[in-house]
């Protein structure tokens, strides 16, 4: 980019205070740090909310639009630029790149799941606080959820034709409404772009997986004297992902970090050594790939895969005391060291989803006159995931008859010298086949709006006015999976006439194929029988309408400068309904059934898979608010600077939980101190429960013998997991302030912020279980659980609805640290040299479940979650007319599996208690890694660029058990190149 198109782009709004640098320059990911009205943009490129000539731009933080503010809430913002500099298939990864976002989802994270329908899901999180509790926009406005949860998929956002991306650090409810706990992600298209520019990409990873490859077009245009606005883009993305490795310890594609690190619990208390220790290469005993007899006499005899007998090779130089409990001497509880791994299935989840991205959007603006459009958007993507969610399909604890007719001659001749009918028998299911599961997600938005301004008894206002509707269909389907109860008939084989056929003869009769589990070669008939083509389902549909109109103006000239003021009204309708298979669901619930064929062999009430049961269910709920807020300028001279009071209340009505008031006060103060501001705010923000918690599909469970307090006696009883209708919303005071230094005379070019942040959330939804209700009930410590069940019946009426309540709360505090320095002409040389620096302390995050006998959890440094105690990203750039280079760090501090952990060696150890259990070991390293990229202009419209993402192959560490992919990279060194043309 030239000098003189990077002033052009890079005008700041604010006067005189704060001018920072030009943010738009090299490959840098962040495009601005410490200010939040930084903002880039040219005149052309505005939207006309303003005469031409004296645009201005509407900065996340606030909802006030006048000239000369500046919002107390840190914002940071990356421009286009600085995003299609990272080179990413998806923009998602760039911004998840920031330090305060933590927890944030991708395709990385779930690939463990098999019925979440989160796999693949793009959504963000700061702070830490979940994805639920941060409020993503498009230009300003929400997007249709994309789960149940309502978190909307990135991947189904515009992504060229973005402008800038917000990133509020901090509570916004008062200024944007629920969900914005832990701040908001504003997403802003160039809405009145003029040209054609595209971009083709290709990567691949080190180890020559995850092949992907990206087309993205987007061309604007206008008509009628530049009042006819016209723009779209279509983007098409393919990133095949990385699927899981073999049975054993072998990763995908020769990578060689996994070392099957479990965490073993002994299973005791007070003899002086930890409770829980940490070991390398652990071993079930309780199953083999192909099956092991894991009990009895006949302990330790393995099949492999023909179904010959041998004598399986326990680690540790285990030794099977052939008792009734299975118990291997030498070896841990549950587990061996070393020895045959061959059926350890954790390596078969895939290490990155799949995902396919097909997206289009287009938006046509009239301009009314030069200060007022009408406009409509339509943004019309789908994406298509795939994951593998682990090796195989456990089944421990069989009983096989020793008369089976699969079992070889040699076993059956050891089950009659030893006396027994039967023995105990677990097995990876390796013959069956591996669960493989497709999510597919389409999102129709429509947007109707107009916006601009008008003259009022002599002042300017603005308006912004719109009506959105939004639909998402998801679909999840899963493959290869088995029916339980089939499972269960068609291995209790027999033989009948010469034939081997199943035992049960209504099975028989209803198409049950005998199934061979001794080794790894059943019949085709029996796999069809009992893992068949049709697997379980899951459709969902969510609908969101929105009607929405702001106002803003300085109405009143006062000693400071304008008051400035913005006020409004939304009204949101929210609706969802699922629908899944008949064999998950259960028929009655199922009208049809589709192509699954009624079979007695099933539970009719649904549950039948091994994973994968999806229910029915639905919900909606409305939403009616009024917000309004000020900034008042209070100070306005040379000898004490400039400062301003902002404030703003927002009142929300929820057709299911009642009215809730948000409020934020804070302000900022521009010393007379060259370049230095001061700045704060404290809010109170909301997040509403949301469709799931309160609406959730029931997933039923029995349970046989359920310990009745009230009875003194155990009784069957039907767990149903529900949602709850009367939740009410979660309360958060968030309050954050600090100091920059932006663009000071004696070094022009350098911008330094620093942010304190402590946020307390209080009434936090969530789940306790069945026992728990109960017992908190009977206790009476806990009354609001004795409406969610009913003991009274134990003729088969007995009934315990898991919901969740507002009973946790969440405390966190910490600081951010935002630097830059922009170099021009450095030594004398043409061009820019930019250094940039983001990074977040985390100080504490604490949960209190608010259960009784538990106590408060800090995981700050808790590298299992979100909140490591230091994360940072820098970044090194040079660029000029001709070419640019980037150097890119990222890093997070050391930590631990989790902080209520008591280390101590053998013979030093406390007693070991729930809240504070021993351990034997307790640290879980961080990691660093660093991306190279570069670009060169072939031409004035047409650039080449590369980009290598962990340059070292930094690997995660081997405690792959404990690793976590939210912080973690597992894929490892990945190459991309391409090229990015504009006219």
């Amino acid at each position: 980019m030239s000098l003189k198109r990077a002033k052009r782009h890079n005008t700041l709004l604010c006067g005189t205070a704060l001018r920072m640098a030009a943010l738009a320059i090299g490959l840098s990911p962040v495009a601005a740090m410490a200010d939040p009205q930084a903002v880039p943009a040219a005149p052309s490129d505005s939207a006309p909310d303003a005469a031409k000539g004296d645009r201005e731009i509407i900065v996340t933080g606030t909802r006030i639009t006048a000239s000369g503010f500046k919002a107390p809430t840190p914002t940071t913002i990356l421009d286009a630029t600085s995003l299609a500099a990272n080179a990413q298939p998806n923009v998602f990864t760039t911004i998840a790149q920031l330090p305060s976002l933590q927890g944030s989802t991708g395709t990385q994270v779930n690939t463990f799941s098999t019925s979440s329908g989160q796999q693949g899901l793009s959504s963000f999180s700061l702070r830490g606080v979940g994805a639920i509790r941060t409020l993503t926009l498009l230009d300003g406005q929400r997007v249709v959820g994309a789960n149940v949860t309502g978190v909307p998929d990135i991947s189904l956002f515009p992504q060229l034709l973005l402008q800038r991306v917000d990133v509020v650090n901090g509570g916004a409810s008062a200024s944007y409404g629920s969900d914005a706990v832990g701040g908001v992600v504003n997403f802003i298209t160039d809405a009145h772009f003029k040209g054609l520019k595209g971009n083709v990409q290709g990567g691949i990873t080190t180890y020559g997986d995850d092949a992907q490859y990206q087309v993205q077009l987007a061309g604007g245009t206008s008509f009628l004297q530049d009042r006819l606005h016209v723009v779209g883009s279509v983007e098409y993305s393919n990133e095949a992902g990385i699927g899981g490795g073999n049975f054993g310890i072998g990763l995908a594609n020769g990578r060689d970090w996994f070392a099957q690190t479990t965490q073993i619990n002994r299973g005791v208390l007070n003899d002086g050594s930890p409770q829980y220790i940490v070991r390398d290469l652990a071993q079930s005993i309780s199953f083999t790939k192909y099956g092991l007899i894991t009990a009895g006499p006949l302990q330790g005899i393995a099949f492999d895969a023909r179904g010959n007998p041998f004598q399986f090779q326990y680690g540790s130089g285990g030794v099977p005391q052939h008792d009734k409990a299975g118990t291997v001497a030498g070896c841990y509880p549950g587990y061996c060291l070393g020895g045959d791994l061959s059926g350890n299935v954790d390596t078969g989840r895939s290490l990155q989803s799949s995902i396919e991205r097909l997206n289009t959007y287009g938006r046509v603006g009239f301009e009314l006159d030069n200060r007022n459009e009408i406009y409509l958007t339509v943004n019309i993507g789908k994406v298509n995931t795939h994951n593998q969610p682990v090796n195989g399909m456990n089944k421990p604890g069989l009983t096989i008859q020793c008369a089976n007719p699969f079992v070889p001659a040699l076993v059956q001749n050891a089950c009659t010298n030893a006396g027994i009918a039967s023995f105990v028998f677990g097995t990876s299911n390796a013959a069956l086949g591996n669960t493989q599961v497709y999510t597919e997600r389409r999102q129709y938005r429509f947007v109707l709006g107009g916006k601009g301004a008008f003259t009022l008894a002599g002042k300017d206002w603005k308006y912004d006015i719109y009506g959105e509707h939004g639909t998402n269909y998801s679909d999840v389907d899963v493959r290869n999976i088995l029916l339980t109860q089939r499972f269960n008939q068609a291995i209790d084989a027999i033989t009948l006439n010469g034939a081997i056929v199943c035992r049960d003869p209504v099975a028989r009769a209803n198409g049950c194929q005998p199934l061979n589990i001794l080794g790894g070669q059943p019949s085709a008939a029996a796999l069809a029988y009992v893992v068949p083509q049709y697997g379980p389902y899951q459709r969902t549909r969510q609908t969101q309408d929105v009607a929405s109109i702001s106002f803003s103006g300085s109405p009143v000239e006062l000693w400071a400068g304008p008051l400035s003021i913005a006020f409004g009204g939304e009204f949101r309708h929210e609706f969802y309904r699922v629908a899944a298979d008949p064999y998950g669901a259960g028929f009655a619930n199922t009208p049809g059934g589709g192509n699954y064929p009624v079979d007695p062999v099933l539970v009719a009430g649904g549950n039948n898979w091994y994973a994968g049961n999806y229910k029915n269910g639905g919900g909606a709920y409305s939403v009616k608010e009024g917000f309004f807020e000020a900034n008042l300028p209070v100070i306005n001279s040379d000898a004490m600077g400039h400062a301003s009071v902002n404030g703003a209340v927002r009142v929300t009505n929820y057709s299911t939980s009642g009215t809730v008031t948000a409020w934020k006060v804070g302000g900022t103060w521009d010393l007379p101190i060259d370049g230095l501001r001061l700045r704060g705010v404290t809010s109170r923000d909301v997040r509403a429960p949301n469709l799931s918690e309160m609406f959730a599909a029931p997933v039923t469970t029995t349970l046989p013998n359920f310990f009745d307090p009230f009875h003194n006696t155990t009784t069957l009883v039907i767990q149903s997991v529900v949602g709850n209708p009367n939740l009410k919303p979660e309360i958060a005071r968030n309050t954050t302030f600090g100091v920059a230094l932006a663009n000071p005379s004696w070094m022009p070019g350098l911008n330094i912020s620093f942010d304190y942040y402590k946020l307390k959330l209080n009434g936090v939804i969530s789940s306790i279980s069945a026992n728990d209700m109960v017992q908190y009930c009977y206790q009476n410590v806990l009354p609001q659980t004795c409406n969610s069940f009913n003991l009274n019946n134990p003729a088969g009426g007995n009934y315990i609805n898991v919901q969740p309540f507002n009973l946790a709360s969440i405390r966190t505090e910490g600081f951010d640290i935002e630097a830059s320095y922009r170099w021009r002409n450095p030594l004398g040389l043409p061009g820019n040299f930019t250094l940039r620096a983001l990074a977040t302390h985390v100080i504490n995050y604490i949960t209190d479940t608010g259960l009784p006998g538990t106590i408060p959890i800090d995981s700050a440094g808790s590298n299992l979650g979100n909140t490591p105690h230091w994360k940072w990203l820098a970044v090194q750039s040079y660029d000029n007319d001709k070419f640019s280079l980037m150097v890119q760090e990222r890093w997070f501090s050391d930590g631990t599996f989790a902080n209520n952990y008591v280390v101590c060696n053998p013979g030093s150890c406390p007693v070991s208690t729930a809240n504070n259990p021993t351990i034997d070991q307790n640290f879980m390293a961080g990691a660093f890694y660093l991306d190279m990229g570069g670009s060169v202009n072939i031409t004035k419209g047409i650039t080449a660029y590369f980009k290598v993402d962990n340059l070292t192959n930094r690997t995660p560490a081997r405690n792959y058990i404990f690793n976590n992919p939210a912080l973690y990279d597992q894929i490892g060194r990945v190459f991309r190149a391409g090229v990015r043309f504009k006219y």
